[in-house]
């Protein structure tokens, strides 16, 4: 008998936030719901899986996880649910939860809906709205009743569903654009992007900024009245929010100089790295704020004008913003008594070398070679792979490419064009070009790209076991918001990877960025090399590299960790073939 895949960890982390819904719509004590959303933060950001930790009676070592929960996540395993969580589920009705996905409707107001007006489902909620029954509720008024209408309608038959948070990769450049006409005002002092975009996680819900101005009201006007300002939603002295024509919801908050640090970290997140440095200051009789840290015994309040004055007051190393998850980086930063604490080196910004996963019009890239060229010459590389699918490289293609390859690196050396290819692994785990025409080639990056259920880990690990095979791509295959990760065993890939000298990709395309951050540190860990790469079908994506980067940060990478940082000759010296 065939025994039982074990959930897996975004399977267990859905029920751990479905039961903090169900708990905050009943009225539970806000420490018990905030634990199991803790808990669920957690679990997605474990490379491995939680089910079987659980089951070793190993989770509740991670932080965030005790052994109630532990014991929930083992019965997620022996009966498919958490039992708390069926009996919940019987006692409230399921569109009840959904209500609270609708714009300006929270779990309490939810409850009410339900509780005081008998309102179960989302047909009966439009029916309310419309009838203006809703309004006669406390706190409840005719605006609220229009949005839940307008949003009804949006939304159509299937009511309210989760949402789509936007990518790092197009938040971003709006995000860093707003940054410098913000410091091109006369007065502006200082301005940065907070929140989980300054942490460069892979989606956000809001684009935050701090600033400090000589001229704050000016500021504020001057920010509330940009051409790309579609809306001001709200706008004060020190304060404004905005939509662009993009959609972004942008939060600008001007401070005084004096506190521009302080803001900055409070507002950077996470939200679990806050909370657990709030709950250590405190331990030593410090209340941390927005606005200064307060010595509790005197009343004295410290502010700090800079981030690394605010960590050092409270004893740690300044904490790169992308290892702010509340993921151990709290203990690693903290100062001991020679000034030194445990942080990595991270990899820095702009020290790649060269791209090793990009395409040209020899496949379904949008520029030639020659273009693709010069475009990373242009960032500052020293080589480039062009890495075309192997399908369109049939006939003789995959020579005439070679040819076009060598002319061109006569006229541009030193800068190197690498012969490459992004070759297919097929549904029985060969490859889709012949050892001989993989062989003469000086770069292979292997990728899934069909048939993702059918023993998808299985035809990794077959591709890695090729002498021709240099780096697998985009691992997982997730498009983030439209396609889930296909079901592999990353610890078994990263395993192979490890035992074949096989590289592994974070391929910075803005919907993929995969690996993703955990499985990176995971194969980091191994000793296994990351390679970052843009998967740039334009010349104008090859920056998409810099997201990978990104990834590779926040899954506290070194330079020695991501091989294409090195000198070409150097990285061909740690091939495998």
């Amino acid at each position: 008998m065939t025994a039982q895949p074990l959930p897996s960890n975004e399977a267990v982390a859905e029920q751990l936030d479905l039961l903090g819904d169900l708990l905050e719509i009943e009225g539970e004590q806000s420490f018990r719901i905030a634990a199991y959303r803790r808990a669920a933060i957690r679990v997605r950001e474990t490379a491995t899986s939680i089910a079987q930790l659980a089951l070793d009676g190993r989770a509740k070592e991670l932080a965030g996880i005790g052994k109630t929960i532990e014991e929930k996540i083992v019965q997620i395993v022996d009966t498919g649910e958490i039992e708390a969580l069926t009996k919940r589920k019987a006692e409230i009705p399921p569109d009840v939860v959904r209500f609270t996905r609708l714009p300006g409707l929270g779990p309490k107001t939810a409850r009410k809906f339900w509780k005081e007006l008998g309102i179960t489902t989302v047909e009966g909620l439009r029916a309310a709205a419309e009838g203006e029954q809703l309004r006669t509720l406390s706190g409840v008024g005719p605006k609220l009743e229009q949005a839940i209408i307008k949003a009804l309608d949006a939304a159509g038959d299937e009511g309210p569903r989760e949402e789509t948070r936007p990518l790092l990769g197009d938040g971003l450049p709006a995000a860093l654009a707003a940054v410098d006409e913000l410091l091109a005002f006369p007065g502006t002092v200082r301005v940065s992007e907070a929140g989980s975009l300054r942490r460069r996680r892979e989606t956000f819900k809001d684009i935050d900024l701090i600033a400090t101005s000589s001229d704050p009201a000016g500021l504020i006007a001057h920010f509330a009245s940009l051409p790309w300002v579609l809306d001001v939603i709200a706008q004060g002295e020190t304060k404004a929010t905005v939509v662009s024509r993009e959609g972004f919801k942008f939060d600008l908050r001007v401070v005084q100089p004096e506190c521009f640090g302080n803001l900055l970290q409070h507002f950077t997140g996470s939200k679990e790295h806050n909370v657990q440095l709030r709950e250590e200051a405190q331990r030593r009789g410090l209340s941390i704020s927005e606005y200064g840290i307060t010595t509790e015994a005197t009343g004295e309040i410290t502010t700090h004008e800079d981030e690394s004055g605010v960590y050092a007051f409270l004893g740690y190393d300044w904490i790169p913003p992308e290892l702010r998850e509340g993921a151990g980086e709290l203990g690693a930063a903290r100062l001991d008594a020679s000034g030194s604490s445990g942080l990595p080196d991270l990899v820095a910004p702009g020290s790649l070398r060269g791209e090793l996963h990009c395409h040209s019009t020899w496949s379904d890239g949008r520029a030639s070679l020659e273009e693709m060229a010069a475009a990373a010459i242009a960032r500052g590389y020293e080589y480039m792979a062009i890495c075309d699918h192997s399908q369109r490289l049939r006939d003789g293609r995959l020579e005439q490419q070679a040819a076009e390859v060598a002319a061109l690196n006569e006229r541009l050396a030193p800068f190197r064009v690498l012969r490459g290819v992004e070759v297919n692994i097929r549904a029985d785990g060969s490859l889709d070009l012949t050892d001989e025409e993989l062989g003469g080639l000086d770069w292979v990056v292997a990728s899934l790209h069909s048939s993702f259920a059918r023993s998808p880990t299985e035809r990794v690990l077959a591709a890695m076991a090729s002498p021709h095979v240099d780096c697998i791509g985009h691992l997982t295959t997730r498009l983030i918001n439209k396609r889930p990760p296909a079901p592999i065993d990353v610890e078994q890939v990263v395993a192979g990877a490890a035992a074949t000298g096989t590289f592994l990709e974070i391929n910075g395309q803005p919907d993929r960025l995969d690996l993703k951050d955990v499985h990176a540190r995971l194969a980091g860990e191994a000793g296994v090399g990351i390679v970052c790469n843009s998967d740039a079908h334009t010349t104008t994506t090859l920056h998409y590299a810099d997201l990978a980067l990104s990834v590779a940060r926040r899954a506290w990478l070194t330079a020695p960790q991501v091989v294409n940082t090195l000198p070409w000759a150097q990285l061909q010296a740690r091939l495998k073939r």
